[in-house]
């Protein structure tokens, strides 16, 4: 039984040990797609953050159209400030442009997305709620491709 409980507490030991070859390539692997991988993070909580505000306004708003806006609005505070810092971590000293830019480029979305969330609803009659889920995946990646292109665009090295 000790010798069981010696081995749990060396492999526990063990896990944060970056010889580990598993956790080297992990390791690895999240380096290489770091950009990636906190953007689909940011982006899953950013969608939270619009469904979960589109959601709260929908039992006070009767309108899709006003709580749509509404939730981009919330949510891309939320996304302007965490993709900054987590994903694209930003250095650019002037913020004031970065941000215009920013909404500018989720603005083009935001058109998109009350474009399809009136195809799917109005015209062929799905719950908002389920359309605004659906619109989202497409938003999300609208939203990386613009972010990566016109937002927070890296200066190229000489």
């Amino acid at each position: 039984m000790l010798s069981l409980i010696l081995l749990v507490v060396e492999v526990e030991s063990q896990i944060d040990n970056p010889t580990i070859p598993i956790v080297r390539k992990i390791m690895k692997l999240y380096y290489k797609y770091k950009e990636i991988i906190n953007y689909l993070i940011v982006g899953g909580l950013t969608t939270l953050v619009s469904i979960g505000s589109y959601a709260l306004y929908r039992v006070f708003i009767h309108s899709y159209v006003v709580c749509t806006v509404l939730s981009w609005i919330t949510a891309v505070l939320f996304a302007y400030i965490t993709n900054r810092i987590f994903v694209f971590e930003s250095k650019d000293k002037k913020i004031f442009i970065e941000f215009i830019k920013f909404v500018g480029c989720r603005l083009l979305t935001l058109g998109s997305e009350l474009l399809t969330m009136w195809i799917l609803v109005d015209l062929i009659g799905i719950n908002d709620m389920i359309a605004k889920i659906v619109v989202q995946f497409i938003v999300v990646v609208l939203n990386y491709v613009f972010s990566k292109i016109f937002v927070f665009r890296k200066p190229k090295k000489l």
